[in-house]
């Protein structure tokens, strides 16, 4: 098995944790041992070990000697104390010989020191490898710790000719189940989710992860919540987006889930503020204007002014398509 094998298994091994180790990255780590046996693991949720220790003490509990093994790391180990000791000093005092890391980690406390620690133990060390995958895997984390603020994900769900709801109000449900799980599972991966409090006196919503493993995120509303909403406890904010952001991002939000109406879609968009789009678009059409539309507010007044980016994925999720959109890099970003 070769390094880029290897730090496949370390990328499968991350997926498995995405949404149990924040405000920590769910890295995922590989190790190979002189004879060739393999060992893989994840980050466990905060206070648990990382993926690395993880990793070694699998191939320990099997009988298999670390000594001169290769380590394949998604991220960049750490070389400082938090709720663990440095994995930087585990790995060298498990006498490994190579570290294989993909991303370097962009958190003050790290940002290549742990790099830097493995190299004057005198193990090699290469970075890079398959390093695209891996900074699409963590783009919520770095994106937290190289700017503050949490990683938004505007979800949106509409009929194919772009509207979300009918003239009378009623809404529910435009998507399939399959669909409807898929956002939990958003929420489940997400620190806090974001309404405003028009869609809470609308329509009441729990905003809790309900089909999918995880825990359930921190509810934000932009103003104020009836007191008998089923929103409580969360969240009431009436200041600036901007502001906001940088709030929660410094309270360890490292991903936000906007779930609101046109008019807050249209905010965070027209302000720049979000990083990633997942519209799902459901077999069906209303056939007219009067239905209510995806966004709402001012549009860009001209084709040259259009935010663009870049599909990153299509899928099907039931009946319905899941589309993920990157919006090139504004201001607000």
């Amino acid at each position: 098995m070769d390094d880029d094998e290897l730090m496949g298994l370390a990328l499968e091994a991350a997926v498995s944790v995405r949404a149990l180790t924040s405000p920590n990255p769910w890295v995922g780590a590989a190790l190979r041992t002189v004879d060739g046996r393999v060992f893989a693991g994840a980050t466990e949720p905060p206070g648990g070990r990382h993926a690395e220790r993880v990793a070694l003490d699998a191939a320990r509990v099997a009988g298999a000697s670390t000594l001169g093994a290769t380590v394949a790391v998604t991220l960049e180990p750490c070389s400082h104390t938090g709720r663990t000791p440095p994995c930087a000093d585990a790995l060298v005092e498990a006498g490994v010989s190579r570290v294989v890391v993909g991303v370097v980690d962009p958190d003050t406390r790290v940002d290549g020191s742990g790099l830097s620690r493995l190299r004057r133990a005198g193990i090699e060390v290469e970075t890079g490898v398959r390093s695209d995958e891996i900074a699409e895997q963590l783009a919520p984390y770095l994106h937290h710790r190289r700017t503050g603020r949490p990683w938004v994900v505007l979800k949106m769900a509409s009929t194919l000719d772009g509207r979300t709801a009918a003239p009378d109000g009623s809404s529910r449900w435009i998507t399939g189940a399959e669909a409807r799980a898929d956002v939990h599972r958003l929420r489940a991966e997400s620190d806090a989710v974001l309404v405003g409090a028009g869609t809470v006196r609308a329509d009441d919503p729990e905003l809790t992860v309900r089909s999918a493993c995880g825990r359930s995120p921190r509810r934000v509303v932009l103003g104020s919540a009836p007191a008998e909403a089923r929103v409580h406890p969360c969240l009431e904010w009436d200041g600036g987006i901007a502001e906001l952001l940088e709030h929660l991002g410094a309270e360890d939000t490292v991903q936000l889930l906007v779930e609101g109406g046109a008019r807050v879609a249209g905010s965070f968009l027209r302000g720049q503020f979000v990083q990633q789009v997942i519209v799902y678009l459901a077999p069906a059409i209303f056939g007219g204007d009067d239905a209510a539309p995806l966004v709402s507010g001012p549009a860009a007044p001209s084709i040259a002014a259009l935010r663009r980016g870049r599909i990153a994925s299509v899928m099907q999720v039931g009946s319905d398509i899941r589309i993920d959109f990157r919006p090139d890099a504004g201001e607000g970003d």
